[in-house]
């Protein structure tokens, strides 16, 4: 396995499936005794999420615009 010039890595399949780390999981590294471990963070130490005060408004636009029709409007234009 390589380190990207970003400090990445790609954690192989397998181990992801076993580990049930999906797309956007919390994971951290612990040391012990001089081994280095990967550890998914769990729900019980991790804070929620602050709630998104916009999400209960998403796709609740009524009004049949044109993408011309509405960048006409936000910038003032008839």
């Amino acid at each position: 396995m390589r380190v990207t010039t970003k400090g990445q890595v790609t954690i192989p399949v397998d181990i992801r499936e076993k580990l049930g780390i999906t797309p956007y999981t919390d994971v951290e590294f612990a040391e012990k005794d001089g081994l280095y471990y990967l550890v998914k963070e769990t729900v019980e130490n991790k804070p929620r999420p602050k709630k998104n005060k916009f999400r209960k408004l998403r796709g609740i636009a009524s009004i049949k615009m044109s993408t011309d029709e509405i960048m006409a409007l936000t910038r003032g234009r008839k």
